[in-house]
């Protein structure tokens, strides 16, 4: 249905956008260094499941929406970027409790992993980047002759999804390996937990000031 040409060329130009980390990226690297690998794990899910959702509303028509209305875009964007900013609170309120976690054999409960899944999917489907990339880009890799729009986005946005889930998730175990050497002094795990937290709420506003261009 979609060509092998158009693959490979929507391939090259999903990588070129997803190697300049964005809000995803900053966001998985910030859970890691504040919560961990288990966290950055789950975050990663979250963030492309996220960012498909984006792909399949501009599949059905909802992203041109996004993309063409300046209010609903800003809205969006800043729903995205206080939600940012509230983790990266909580995150450095927390700091000096990541001793007591550092120490449990046991991960967090599945509750507190689909809590953090979530957490992922409103970032990656709030996200200003991907919501520019899918809206403006996606739509010129079909091929309008073969019909079956939607369903060849959907297939094309499988693409960078994949990519990003690759580099997301080698992201995420970089920066909690980093966190892991850090956790050999409570001192130090504090510090980079909430170093993590203002990395986040620094990313937040990153996000809400950043222009359509973005």
């Amino acid at each position: 249905m979609v060509s092998a040409d158009r693959l490979l060329a929507f391939a090259v130009m999903s990588l070129l956008v997803i190697v300049i980390p964005g809000p995803s990226v900053l966001f998985v690297i910030g859970r890691a260094l504040a919560h961990g690998r288990r966290t950055a794990l789950a975050t990663v899910l979250g963030n492309v499941l996220g960012s498909y959702l984006l792909v399949a509303a501009v599949a059905f028509g909802l992203g041109a929406l996004v993309e063409g209305s300046a209010a609903v875009f800003l809205a969006v964007k800043l729903a995205g970027a206080a939600y940012l900013v509230l983790l990266g609170v909580q995150a450095f309120r927390h700091r000096k409790d990541m001793k007591l976690t550092a120490v449990q054999p046991a991960g967090p409960r599945a509750r507190g992993d689909l809590r953090t899944v979530a957490d992922g999917v409103l970032v990656g489907c709030t996200n200003p980047k991907g919501i520019v990339f899918f809206a403006a880009v996606l739509p010129q890799f079909v091929d309008h002759a073969a019909g079956g729009l939607p369903a060849q986005m959907l297939v094309l946005g499988l693409v960078p999804i994949g990519i990003g889930l690759i580099t997301d998730t080698v992201w995420g175990l970089t920066a909690s390996a980093a966190r892991s050497w850090f956790a050999r002094s409570e001192r130090r795990l504090s510090l980079i937990g909430g170093a993590g937290g203002f990395a986040m709420i620094g990313l937040g506003v990153t996000v809400a000031a950043t222009g359509r261009a973005d």
